[in-house]
């Protein structure tokens, strides 16, 4: 008889059968039973009984032994649903029995990640009804400030244009229309605050249509989609042509629709004024005259910015002239020669030609191709077949150009973000990006899913490469977006910011906030610090969060949300614009924006409710936040 198994001391290390490492104990008590020690010990009377002993001392070890402390915590305990179990010594002999032949398994239980640590020491869970009950809360914060800002507004310029909270007086910049009024009503009506419902209904009742009589010059655009944008969507929201009806306060719907009647058609002579398609930028109410801006140009942004509340008034109020007349700016703009879809941000309403070639997302240019979507989109459901197909085709040209001659990264972070090209196709890059140019993020994910999200998207296989490549974009530049906010000493945004490149770089023009991953990154100058409480950070997070369901979003929008709480807030009432974000205490500007209550707050709101409220594939929102309804045929 040989003395060993016929295989290596190596293969003794593995369980054959299958392949699989053996236990210590295992290997050790394999080796003692294939040698002649094993043959030795047992053939005496000694050696058999000190075997047994070391058999039974292992039984009563692994039966006695009490688990140390900090064991691993199953899901039952984590989630407090298990038996108690007494933690003493005694225990019953089966389940003893059966936890020491239990198979032990391959890798530890691991705890869910938002596990949370309790003041008693134990962990648990957040329960889903826990998390909702948080972002409730937080909806609820929100609310509360929008609340705030209108008392300020209400007690100290109601029925002007703006409030300057510091000051505590109002101011008219917008042309004398009681902008905040209107901007601000389809807010509280999504927030079901009937008081201010009530209060901003009233007042549109009772002076909003003398003032539209008999006041003088206003910008087209401003005036669209301020004014007339947020009486067509309170009209809707009140109930109006089928509308969802969310609120019972107020006038009756037709007050809104009557009174938008009545804007539209002294707003409609800047179109039939000029002769080209491009409309002049600026109307005189009280005589429905209109005149081009000084040195003769219009914004392409102004001009093709108009057509979402033209349509939406042509439907309602049955006369199509409104809606003819927008979209023949977009029919004229289709044919004029583009650079990869890119515009210039002047073009004449003499001679229908853009001027100049600056080329940018920013100011003058931005909601241009934010339109190009949205109209399109707001045609409904037949959109291959339908007239405005150009739209989408015209707007997919327009981010592929985005793509290709605009966008480029940061150093050393490589942050994403949008340049321009001041100079043209042809001239230099610039690494500077407003603020306003965050509105993209959110465009290009609804352009990518159509308001669907993105699971639902792919279940239906909707998303193309392209759609892919764009949601990938719009991530990324909201990332970028975020950290214009987190790398400032209040943790706002500048109203401008440049991006340090290897071609571009300045020093000493820090956020501030140096504990900021991205402070060498973003180059913020003295001229640009800034702040106006803008919305289109947090518009982009709402967007995106409805889309990809990434809480990240919601989280990101809290920050931000915060900040503002913290260093724009007026005790008096109101909320305040800031002249430096990049020091503390921020300088305040003294003035409150109409769409601080018409969009930022309206966006943070929505971005912390539940998805099925104003959803994404059922309207579209205006430029000012104003929702209307999509699929426009009678």
């Amino acid at each position: 008889m040989s003395k060993s198994l016929p295989y290596s001391r190596k293969d003794v290390d593995y369980d054959n059968a299958k392949f699989r490492h053996r236990s210590f104990f295992k290997v050790i008590t394999q080796t003692f039973l294939t040698s002649n020690r094993k043959r030795d010990c047992i053939s005496c009377s000694t050696g058999k009984f000190l075997f047994l002993i070391l058999i039974f001392g292992v039984v009563y070890v692994g039966l006695t032994h009490n688990p140390i402390p900090s064991r691993v915590v199953s899901r039952d305990q984590v989630f407090g649903i298990g038996k108690n179990e007494e933690n003493n010594g005694s225990t019953n002999g089966v389940e003893r029995l059966k936890k020491f032949w239990r198979r032990a398994p391959r890798l530890p239980p691991q705890l869910p990640p938002d596990t949370k640590r309790s003041n008693n020491g134990i962990d648990h869970v957040a329960s889903p009804l826990d998390v909702k009950a948080l972002w409730i809360t937080r909806q609820q914060t929100v609310k509360e400030a929008f609340t705030h800002a209108w008392s300020g507004y209400k007690k100290y310029a109601m029925g002007y244009d703006e409030l300057m909270p510091v000051s505590q007086k109002g101011i008219d910049g917008l042309g004398g229309l009681g902008a905040t009024v209107v901007d601000a009503l389809d807010t509280a009506m999504i927030m079901g605050i009937d008081e201010v419902v009530a209060e901003a209904g009233s007042w549109v009742e009772e002076n909003l249509s003398e003032r539209i009589s008999n006041k003088g010059q206003v910008n087209l655009f401003e005036t669209t989609i301020r004014v007339l944008g947020g009486l067509l969507s309170a009209y809707h929201l009140s109930g109006g042509e089928k509308g969802i009806n969310v609120t019972h306060a107020g006038p009756k719907p037709a007050v809104y629709l009557e009174t938008a009647k009545s804007l539209g058609d002294r707003l409609l002579t800047a179109f039939t004024s000029s002769p080209t398609p491009i409309p002049f930028s600026d109307v005189i109410l009280h005589d429905s005259s209109a005149h081009p801006a000084p040195g003769g140009l219009s914004s392409t942004s102004e001009v093709s910015t108009l057509q979402l509340e033209f349509n939406y008034l042509s439907y309602v109020s049955g006369d199509q002239k409104y809606g003819l007349e927008a979209m023949k700016v977009m029919e004229h703009i289709k044919t004029l020669p583009k650079v990869e879809g890119l515009v210039p941000i002047y073009i004449s309403p003499h001679s229908g030609e853009f001027s100049g070639e600056n080329i940018r997302l920013g100011s003058r240019g931005d909601s241009y191709y934010e339109y190009l979507l949205k109209v399109w989109l707001q045609s409904g459901t037949s959109r291959d077949n339908n007239s405005t197909s150009y739209l989408y085709d015209m707007y997919k040209e327009a981010m592929n150009g985005v793509r290709h001659r605009l966008v480029q990264k940061s150093v050393p972070n490589e942050l994403v973000f949008v340049g321009e090209l001041p100079s043209g196709p042809n001239g230099g890059f610039s690494p500077k990006m407003d603020h306003l140019v965050c509105f993209l993020s959110g465009t290009l994910a609804l352009g990518a899913t159509k308001g669907l999200t993105k699971k639902q998207a792919m279940e239906n296989n909707m998303l193309n490469f392209e759609d892919l490549e764009n949601l990938k974009l719009a991530e990324d530049l909201a990332k970028t977006c975020f950290e214009m906010y987190s790398v400032t000493s209040t943790g706002l945004a500048p109203e401008i910011a440049y991006f340090r490149t290897k071609e571009f770089s300045e020093q000493g023009h820090e956020g501030g906030n140096t504990s900021s991953e991205y402070t060498n990154d973003i180059i913020i100058r003295p001229a640009d610090r800034h702040n106006l409480l803008r919305p289109e950070t947090v518009e982009s997070l709402f967007v995106l969060y409805r889309i990809t369901e990434d809480l990240k979003y919601r989280e990101w929008g809290w920050q931000i949300f915060e900040a503002f709480e913290k260093y724009t807030k007026i005790d008096t009432g109101g909320y305040s614009s800031l002249d430096d974000v990049t020091i503390i205490p921020p300088p305040k500007r003294d003035k409150m924006e109409t769409f601080f209550l018409g969009e930022t707050l309206k966006y943070l709101y929505l971005l912390f409710g539940e998805s099925s409220h104003i959803p994404l594939d059922k309207f579209v929102f205006n430029t000012e936040a104003h929702p209307i309804p999509i699929n426009l045929k009678k």
